[in-house]
């Protein structure tokens, strides 16, 4: 199942936790030390808050596309290309406490787009090895 990812980076991890799991009704699929994410079904939607800095307003980290297989990254990664946009690829790196795949794209505005299959849980937040440039994206 495809669902669409947006990542915000918010000051407060506690309480924004405790909000979005009012708000959507579930509490979060996995949260490590700065990290928190929600798989949910209703929307769709996998909702990522990454620890900001104390007394910083919530912002736009990054958004993304969750895929179920690299083979759907890889259709993604051709699709965008084909169209001119300038896509970077990463194969097998460490993000939000993930192995994955992906591709990035930067939307009219440079805003961070990433299209991304999880291949298997990681121990690290990590970061994306050759993010765009211009992009806090994933993990910073």
């Amino acid at each position: 199942m495809s669902r669409v990812q947006l990542a915000l980076r918010v000051a407060d991890l506690e309480g924004s936790i405790a909000f979005y799991s009012k708000l959507f009704g579930t509490e979060p699929t996995k949260r490590r030390k700065g990290y928190a994410n929600f798989a949910i079904t209703t929307p769709p939607l996998k909702l990522v808050l990454l620890e900001g800095k104390e007394g910083e307003d919530t912002r736009l980290d990054h958004l993304g596309v969750e895929v179920d297989s690299t083979e759907e990254v890889t259709a993604a990664t051709a699709r965008l290309k084909d169209a001119g946009l300038a896509a970077f690829e990463e194969n097998d790196t460490s993000c939000c406490y993930a192995l994955q795949d992906k591709v990035w794209v930067h939307g009219p505005g440079k805003e961070p787009w990433e299209v991304y299959v999880v291949k298997a849980d990681a121990d690290t937040l990590g970061k994306s090895a050759t993010t765009p440039a211009g992009a806090d994206a994933c993990c910073d």
